[in-house]
């Protein structure tokens, strides 16, 4: 991206998400290397007709993650009228530049992972927006308070602007599979349409986004590293790509993040990334009562939170 044009804030949001985009693929690419694999992050930096482009980041075929994506985008414009009608703001103008990744480890034990924090703006409407979600095939539930635990931790050190009670239960609002009755995992943060109305309030929810950003590593790679050596046979397996049907499921029918790529001229083979290499769709799955299986369902079948959740 060329900021040379772009404002101050702009450039500072864009520069933020940079910095968790290679903190994070470092860490990765450090546990792939641990493991004995020599799978590396592949770089496209493509561009958008209409204004923008990015920085897409995807490991495949890894002792550890099968496949895993960790993407930068900048884009600018015009809106559709569709669009126009879902954002806040007026006018036909837009600026977004966020970072968003899912990683799909290769162990079934292992849970697969999900952030992404963006800055957007339209007219005199500024807002960041983001959350960071775990979903596991199994569960383990000291996995669950460790990655939760990081998330309060950094929503307590920005109090000012981060709420993590409020944020958790947006986040299990959020990433619920209505027509399947399930939530998408055991949840973490989720925000959107926290508005700045002034440069102090967007310094507050820029220094936010960003550690919250960079703390994804510490909520999530010793989970990784715990389940990445863990035992398991073709049961497991089939497990495990029956419930990535679920979430290629939620992305592709509730996901804000893809609604707005496909919307707004995104890179397809960007926005995408986030579906798994492989899944399942067998016939009227259940099952066995008292299984490990079952044992994530229960979990997945808890009450959703009532709202009010903007947008």
């Amino acid at each position: 991206m060329d900021t040379s044009e772009r404002t101050a804030p702009q450039r500072r949001a864009y520069e933020a998400v940079c910095r968790i985009q290679d903190a994070i693929c470092g860490g990765l690419e450090a546990l792939e290397a641990e493991a004995g694999s020599t799978a590396r992050f592949r770089e496209d930096r493509w561009t958008r007709p209409g204004g923008g482009g990015g920085r897409t980041r995807v490991i495949e075929g890894g002792q550890v993650l099968e496949k895993g994506g960790v993407n930068v985008s900048t884009v600018f414009g015009t809106l559709s009228e569709a669009m126009q009608r879902a954002l806040p703001g007026e006018g036909a103008h837009f600026f977004a530049t966020g970072v968003s990744l899912v990683l799909h480890p290769k162990n079934p034990n292992a849970p697969t992972a999900h952030a992404n924090y963006r800055y957007l703006e339209r007219g005199d409407r500024r807002w960041f927006g983001g959350g960071a979600d775990l979903t596991p095939h199994y569960y383990f539930a000291e996995d669950a308070a460790h990655f939760h635990d990081v998330l309060r931790a950094v929503c307590e050190a920005h109090r000012d602007v981060a709420d993590y009670e409020r944020f958790r239960a947006w986040c299990d609002h959020y990433f619920y599979i209505r027509h399947r009755g399930e939530h998408r995992g055991v949840g973490g943060i989720f925000f959107d349409y926290e508005y700045v109305e002034d440069e102090a309030g967007f310094d507050r929810r820029l220094a936010f986004v960003e550690a919250a950003g960079l703390a994804f590593r510490e909520a999530y790679e010793p989970i990784l590293r715990r389940r990445k050596d863990l035992p398991y046979g073709d049961r497991e397996r089939t497990w495990q790509l029956q419930r990535r049907g679920r979430y290629a499921e939620f992305n592709l029918v509730y996901d804000r993040g893809t609604v707005f790529g496909l919307k707004t001229g995104g890179r397809i083979e960007s926005i995408l990334m986030s579906l798994p290499p492989l899944c399942r769709w067998d016939y009227d799955v259940h099952p066995e009562p008292g299984s490990r299986e079952a044992k994530l369902l229960e979990v997945l079948r808890r009450p959703v939170p009532e709202g009010p959740f903007p947008g």
